[in-house]
């Protein structure tokens, strides 16, 4: 039959008449419940200033509804007893959420904007709240940086119900945004004059509040501590305060003279830091950075008991070695941040409220830290996480922070998981002793745990514990008994590791910390440590250091370490912080000076260049190789080595089908055209997505 356009209109036709039947019953559906009406036109004369007043009213609501959520776990009660202790906090947010309605009078579909408006500020508080529910650090826009990554944890905190939930109001909302867009009446005759006028003495009105409200000491414009301001300042002025704020601010009179006047007068070298290469690695230890996921002691909690301690190994160390509380930029969330300020030696506070400088700067910038020093003097450099390396962008991250290897949980084998699916520490024991014997220089590793990441169940999981848990509320005890179990078999972890390490005679210093407390819902008073922003440490070692505890901060014991490992006053950051006492008035605002020059500025500190490039990072330790390609029956198989359960074949970036069969063997397990068998390659792929980390094909190596 000859498909000419009448015939194949005519098809179309017979294809397409179901679905236009359909949609116009839909069509109809809508309109019995929702009668059509004319359009009809407001008079703006009549109603700007109703309007304005039910802006007054919602914006007053809505904030309510924002604060009662951020303190839903405190109790009913726990907005209306803030409310009252804070009546111009209170009217200060209120008025923030209200100016910013204002912008709806500009529109003849005022109804909508105003709804949308409203709508951005509720999901807002919303999210917040979930949030807070799950972990300590409230909601911030740049979460919104990290909303690929939290997607991927998502069960792990949120039941499958829960999230349907969450899908289906996320469904709701876009209907109701639809329909009231469709129904919305009409404005004639605005006066855009007085509207432009009613919002900005609106914005006026907002910013003199604020102004007057900073300038009185009833907010402030430096959130030490992120839980903390969102608690007392209110979530809308905190929201866009950290939303406003990013980088790293340039001080007043930043110039090359200023940050001379700083290296020559403040730091030991004077001005230029950066040494020339010098192989003298042998003369000094190992330098391990061993960051444990969420770790913490039972004695830190006043509200618990328990009948084993936990954390045996941790405390007989405390006794032993260098130890004290550990202050970190973080609350039960935000890991990246902690080992930023460890590396780097440079405060997270210094960049905008809330933001991470792996998801942002230090994706595209190399920075001055610890891997870099070490580098100079010859060290092999290495960062191993147990966990995804695209979690907070690490696989790339880590390259401009000069690790010549990154060894992430898709390149690990022997891999076993927690009830709640995080894996077990004690896959990186031999994943680091096998770096540390195998290259013949010292080793500077990085090393982050996940063991004891959130969420924690609100049920009985271990039927027969290490250590059981006494405390009043019942889903607590189980939330406390599960996490403290996951941290003894951290604290077995800590024990085995150091063991290798003596084992192997390798001198070695090793600093040992939780990220942040867990996501438990501590409260202060319950919390026996400075606040919740601080842990504990302890510096490991086996060269006869001599014991000196100390509190400090996370971004201070990167420069003990460098000079407890004979490395001192090198880096500007760390010659600063050796070289000066933490009491002085300027120390920080020296260090922030020093981090804008460094990140943001003239590179003034350097000579007027940054002298960090990029290292040639290789992902994993061990390199994959694909040796032979060989068809045994109707299947292919690929021979190599270091193969894990994440290496996948693939077909010019096709991933196939593939069945993991050892670290040296791998099995195809779908057809291919024969011309293709050349071509194959091994991929590894993300624990999550799926996303295609590294390739390689036949006698390549990754």
């Amino acid at each position: 039959m000859k498909l000419d356009k009448e015939t194949i209109k005519k098809y179309l036709l017979i294809i397409a008449k179901p679905f236009i039947w359909l949609a116009l019953k839909i069509k109809d559906f809508y309109f019995k419940i929702f009668p059509r009406r004319e359009a009809k036109y407001f008079d703006a004369d009549r109603h700007e200033l109703k309007y304005i007043g039910l802006m007054v009213c919602y914006a007053v609501g809505i904030n309510l509804y924002i604060e009662f959520f951020a303190r839903v776990t405190k109790g009913p009660l726990s907005a209306f007893e803030w409310i009252f202790h804070n009546p111009l906090v209170f009217l200060l947010n209120a008025l923030i959420i209200f100016a910013t309605m204002t912008i709806a009078l500009l529109f003849k579909r005022r109804r909508f904007a105003w709804m949308i408006i409203s709508m951005l500020w509720i999901v807002i508080g919303t999210v917040n709240g979930i949030i807070l529910l799950q972990r300590v650090t409230p909601f911030t826009l740049y979460d919104l940086a990290n909303f690929a990554d939290g997607m991927t944890i998502i069960n792990s905190y949120y039941k499958k119900w829960q999230i349907t939930l969450i899908g289906i109001g996320a469904v709701l909302i876009v209907l109701s945004i639809i329909i009231i867009f469709v129904r919305s009446k009409k404005w004639q005759n605005i006066h855009y004059g007085k509207s432009c006028l009613a919002i900005v003495l609106a914005a006026v009105a907002a910013l003199g509040a604020t102004y007057g409200a900073i300038e009185l000491k009833i907010v402030d414009t430096y959130f030490g501590n992120l839980n903390y301001a969102y608690r007392d300042y209110g979530v809308p002025y905190c929201f866009i305060s950290t939303s406003v704020s990013a980088g790293v601010k340039k001080p007043k009179g930043y110039s090359e003279e200023m940050i001379d006047k700083i290296l020559k007068e403040k730091t030991y070298q004077g001005t230029n830091t950066v040494r020339e290469n010098v192989d003298d690695n042998q003369l000094h230890p190992n330098i391990i950075v061993l960051q444990m996921e969420s770790f913490t002691t039972a004695d830190s909690y006043s509200h618990i008991k328990v009948d084993n301690d936990p954390t045996p190994v941790f405390n007989k160390l405390k006794q032993e070695y260098t130890s004290g509380w550990f202050e970190v930029p973080a609350c039960g969330a935000g890991t990246s941040n902690t080992e930023f300020e460890v590396l780097t030696g440079i405060s997270a506070h210094f960049f905008g409220p809330g933001e991470y400088p792996y998801k942002g700067k230090l994706r595209e910038h190399t920075l001055e830290n610890m891997a870099y020093i070490a580098k100079n003097h010859g060290y092999a450099c290495n960062a191993l996480h147990d966990h995804r390396a695209l979690f907070y962008n690490r696989n790339e991250v880590y390259a401009n922070m000069g690790f010549d290897s990154f060894t992430s949980v898709e390149y690990m084998n022997n891999v076993s998981f927690t009830p709640k699916n995080w894996c077990k520490d004690k896959v990186l024991i031999p994943e680091i002793m096998d770096i540390m014997t195998s290259t013949p220089q010292r080793d500077m590793m990085h090393v982050v745990s996940v063991e004891g990441h959130g969420k924690y169940p609100e049920e009985q999981v271990f039927k027969n514990p290490y250590t059981t848990v006494t405390c009043d509320d019942e889903i607590l005890k189980w939330k406390y008994e599960y996490y403290l179990n996951e941290c003894h078999e951290m604290d077995t972890f800590i024990g085995d590791l150091i063991d290798e390490i003596n084992a192997a005679g390798e001198p070695t210093i090793m600093v040992i910390y939780g990220d942040h407390i867990p996501a438990l819902d501590v409260e202060e008073s319950q919390y026996n440590g400075p606040d919740l922003y601080s842990t504990e440490y302890v510096i490991w070692d086996n060269i006869g250091l001599p014991k000196q505890d100390e509190d400090t901060t996370s971004y201070e014991v990167g420069a003990k370490m460098l000079e407890s490992a004979g490395l001192g006053h090198e880096g500007i950051i760390f010659d600063y912080q050796q070289s000066n006492s933490k009491n002085s008035k300027s120390y920080l605002n020296d260090q922030e000076a020093l981090a804008h020059d460094m990140l943001y500025g003239k590179y003034y500190a350097y000579g007027g260049k940054n002298p960090y490039k990029r290292s040639d990072m290789k992902m994993g330790f061990h390199q994959i190789k694909v040796k032979k390609i060989v068809k045994i029956g109707d299947k292919y198989y690929i021979k190599g080595k270091n193969f894990t359960e994440r290496s996948i074949i693939s077909l010019d970036g096709k991933k196939l089908s593939t069945v993991y069969l050892s670290p040296t063997l791998l099995a195809l397990n779908e057809e291919i055209d024969e011309e293709d068998v050349d071509k194959l390659e091994v991929a590894q792929v993300d624990k999550s997505d799926e996303k295609v980390l590294t390739t390689v094909g036949a006698n390549e190596e990754l």
